[in-house]
């Protein structure tokens, strides 16, 4: 089924959706306990996005650049 079929019949979902949503009606005191890690996971996730660039940018090589003697000589 391709994908515009599928929003056709409005069938995609998302699993935030159905903790938050959808648990809620199914079992209420799980939904309260899932809601709980989700709000906490919203407040972490930029500090864990800043670490993921950091980490990111540790492993990289940046090429040093060459110092201009040139320039220095001809003060």
């Amino acid at each position: 089924m391709d994908l515009l079929k599928i929003k056709q019949f409005k069938i995609i979902t998302t699993a935030h959706k159905d903790v938050t949503e959808r648990l809620l009606q199914i079992n209420p005191s799980l939904a309260r306990e899932a809601r709980k890690v989700l709000d906490v996971n919203k407040q972490e996730r930029h500090i864990r996005g800043g670490m993921a660039t950091k980490e990111k940018y540790l492993h990289q090589q940046i090429p040093r650049r060459a110092k201009n003697t040139a320039a220095k000589k001809s003060k």
